[in-house]
């Protein structure tokens, strides 16, 4: 095995992190990064691809998530240190380039998911106030969650600690409402079986799942605070698999929920479908103030999981600056907020500018269902990336390995492998023109690289990325 000398990722000194995170926080760490809002902005693309059995796709989807998981669990027992999947690409093949292209996927994933997510945003908006017109809620809600991370990451987590519990509590409302339907023998299960669709079943779950696993991503998150997480080895792949299969029952639960409350042709049509089963009115109160505070819930629970994105965005361009990757510029910090205010600002005018792209498009008469591109453009850079990590993995089985870290099935590793190439060659198949976002994303990423070779200081830290 080759490593990048000089890298900070490969250094194997002590952390200067505080181990403070118990096997139970990081459960709930897990749980709360894919508990996010993706079901709340997709569930209606799901049903539509699928069927009644759409919850189908949901349960395969956060299989395949798990078992890549278990990559993630193996590496992070290995390498419990920060930098997830670009230190474990690093390790496995010591390719600067490639680990870089890593990077610029996992920003892209990012800039794609809150764009997707931010006109998912406005179609909750319109529940309750439809008089401004979406693109500029969803640009000025892009612009708003911005500023909250210029304020201060520590304004941003507390902020993202309460909108967690008020996204658990929508979907919470909707299992109760599953309770009472079911209770009042209103249910009619054969729906649950139902593929509506004139191909094969099969083909129909794939897309299904393809679009679910919008919703199933997150996880890896927890990577990044391996070293500040207690016997890593032993409590991190118990805290990651449970939270996984924690989130994929509620995930499942809410799916067919919705699929008993709700036709899924009204499902399908919805801009915000899991509002449909809100108004189908099983609960003993007043279905206009539910709908108003769903829609409200379903709004914060966005906000928290852009939010998310917009941290990251934010620091994965300052990392690179301080890594001669890209243009110092992005290094810069407020010197009051002590926030990166140039990588916040360009994210953001990233973001903005796939959303005014998308409606661009639309007013030339292409009918792009702007929440279901970015979707597509994030699952398949995040798809890419699950696979580079399992085949990281097993590049690297019997390396470093001491005989105590946790070693995940080879077979289930390789039928994650193949699952995420499965997924991924049909999502491409399925909308090829995702890969002309894709490509776009990318090209931003490679002109900022080139950018700072030609006029870039070579003064900042060095790195794999180099």
């Amino acid at each position: 095995m080759t490593t990048t000398a000089g890298s900070d990722l490969d250094k194997h000194g002590p952390s200067d992190l505080k181990r403070s995170i118990t096997g139970r926080l990081l459960f709930f760490y897990v749980l709360g990064d894919v508990l996010g809002s993706g079901i709340y902005v997709l569930i209606g693309l799901v049903a539509g691809a699928v069927g009644g059995a759409f919850w189908l796709a949901f349960a395969i989807g956060v299989t395949v998530a798990t078992v890549t998981g278990l990559a993630y669990a193996e590496l992070v027992t290995k390498y419990p240190r920060a930098a997830g999947a670009a230190l474990y690409v690093n390790k496995a093949f010591g390719n600067r380039f490639l680990t870089f292209v890593m990077a610029v996927c996992m920003l892209s994933a990012c800039f794609a998911a809150a764009g997707s997510l931010a006109t998912g945003f406005a179609a909750y908006f319109d529940e309750i106030w439809s008089l401004p017109p979406a693109l500029l809620v969803s640009l000025g809600f892009v612009v708003v969650l911005t500023v909250v991370n210029y304020v201060g990451i520590t304004e941003s987590a507390v902020a993202n600690m309460l909108m967690t519990f008020v996204e658990v509590a929508g979907l919470l409302v909707i299992m109760a409402i599953g309770i009472v339907y079911v209770a009042q023998g209103k249910a009619d299960f054969a729906t649950l079986g139902e593929f509506h669709t004139d191909d094969n079943p099969v083909l129909a779950v794939v897309a299904g799942v393809a679009l679910a696993f919008f919703a199933m991503t997150g996880f890896e998150n927890a990577a990044n605070v391996a070293e500040e997480t207690v016997d890593p080895r032993r409590t991190f792949p118990r805290a990651l698999v449970a939270g996984m299969v924690t989130a994929g029952v509620v995930y499942v639960l809410v799916a067919i929920t919705a699929a008993l409350v709700v036709p899924v042709s009204t499902l399908a049509d919805s801009d915000a479908a899991l509002l449909e089963v809100v108004k189908a009115d099983v609960l003993p109160l007043p279905v206009g103030v539910m709908t108003t505070l769903f829609a409200a819930i379903a709004m914060v629970a966005i906000a928290n999981t852009t939010l998310v994105s917009v941290v990251t965005q934010s620091r994965i361009l300052y990392g690179m600056a301080r890594e001669d990757v890209v243009p110092g510029a992005f290094a810069r910090v407020h010197s009051h907020r002590r926030s990166p205010w140039v990588a916040l600002c360009f994210a953001g005018l990233v973001v903005c500018s796939l959303l005014l792209a998308g409606w661009l498009l639309n007013q030339a008469g292409v009918g792009l269902d702007v929440v279901a591109r970015l979707a597509t453009v994030t699952v398949v850079f995040t798809l890419f990336i699950y696979a580079l990590v399992i085949v990281s993995c097993l590049k690297l089985r019997g390396s470093d390995d001491d005989g105590d870290n946790y070693r995940a099935p080879t077979a289930l590793l390789v039928a994650g492998l193949v699952g995420n190439v499965v997924l991924l060659a049909y999502v491409v198949y399925d909308d090829p023109h995702s890969l002309i976002w894709c490509a776009a994303l990318l090209a931003l990423g490679l002109a900022l690289y080139v950018a700072e070779r030609l006029f870039g200081r070579r003064d900042r830290a060095t790195s794999a990325v180099r």
